[in-house]
């Protein structure tokens, strides 16, 4: 008879091996993530991200986007790097782009994909009837509340995850499986009475504790939303160009981020503190060069251009 307790240790120290800081086990009972996500999608606040409620009830259900899911692994793996230039800093550079943190380096997709595949032969070598499927940031999957009753962190009034002993700066990954592994204990809330993320926020897009309204937001007006970006977001956007990480970058714990052991997540092409000039001088074919592998290339050109003519305004301000 498999001892599942056992094995979750091997678990932890394989997942170790392959670079991940930490990893838990949930169950799949999300009916608390499920109102939240319908309340917020029922305001709208989703914008024009379909594929947030698409899918039907499988991202609250997951043995029904996985038949047979009773546990799902969740795992985190640092991108943080004290060498790169800082945030705040390029903030208030008006000719620099500032680029969110986990954009500067590899597109996560695949090489978290990998990660987490190579753990669950390891596992499959172990145990033979173990079933799984793998996932970062893909499919209907809702990672937050899955990391958050694995005790990986909690979700914080930002709606990030955050982690006391590594904040917010970490990718996520899942895998669903049939075997019932010991469930991890679920952590626990550590913002107290803290709204530094709520107050930082350029366009108010917190407008409460866990909400975020996406149509006021930079990251998804920058990334996620197509066409012209509504003219009362310019002068905020300031120097923004890819995403948002304010709300992150006044957070407390982020005092606490490790520094990952990874170089693919170090700065490529100088992205940390690009001159805005340069980057708006070049072509399709040289943004395709330059943005080979880097998940900043999903946006696409047209938008890139489109964000950085409203950072190059602002800088003319």
């Amino acid at each position: 008879m498999q001892d599942y307790q056992a094995l979750f240790k091997k678990i932890e120290n394989w997942s170790h091996d392959l670079g991940f800081s930490q990893v838990g086990v949930s169950d799949i009972v999300l009916s608390e993530a499920e109102i939240h996500l319908k309340n917020w999608i029922a305001r709208g606040f989703h914008a024009s991200m379909d594929f947030m409620h698409k899918h039907g009830s499988k991202r609250t259900h997951p043995d029904e986007l996985v038949d047979e899911t009773i546990r799902i692994l969740s795992l985190r793996f640092d991108f943080s790097n004290k060498s790169v230039i800082s945030y705040q800093s390029v903030l208030k550079q008006p000719q620099k782009a500032a680029i969110s943190r986990y954009a500067l380096g590899r597109d996560y997709h695949k090489f978290m994909r990998k990660k987490l595949k190579k753990l669950a032969e390891m596992i499959q070598a172990e145990v033979a009837d173990f079933n799984y499927r793998v996932f970062t940031d893909s499919a209907p999957v809702m990672e937050k509340a899955i990391a958050e009753k694995a005790g990986l962190g909690w979700i914080g009034k930002h709606s990030n995850v955050l982690n006391s002993r590594a904040g917010s700066y970490f990718f996520l990954g899942e895998i669903y499986t049939n075997i019932p592994l010991p469930l991890s204990k679920k952590a626990s809330f550590h913002c107290g009475s803290c709204t530094k993320c709520i107050d930082v926020c350029p366009t108010n897009a917190i407008i409460a504790p866990f909400q975020v309204d996406a149509r006021r937001c930079i990251s998804y007006l920058t990334i996620e939303h197509k066409g012209d970006i509504p003219k009362e977001f310019h002068q905020a956007i300031g120097n923004r160009i890819y995403g948002c990480d304010d709300c992150q970058m006044v957070c407390p714990w982020n005092k606490f981020a490790q520094d990952s052991q990874v170089t693919d997540f170090l700065p490529r092409n100088k992205f940390d503190a690009p001159d805005l000039d340069e980057l708006y001088r070049w072509d399709e074919a040289t943004f395709l060069q330059k943005t080979e592998g880097s998940p900043i290339r999903r946006i696409g050109f047209e938008s890139w251009q489109r964000n950085l003519k409203i950072a190059l305004n602002n800088k003319n301000i």
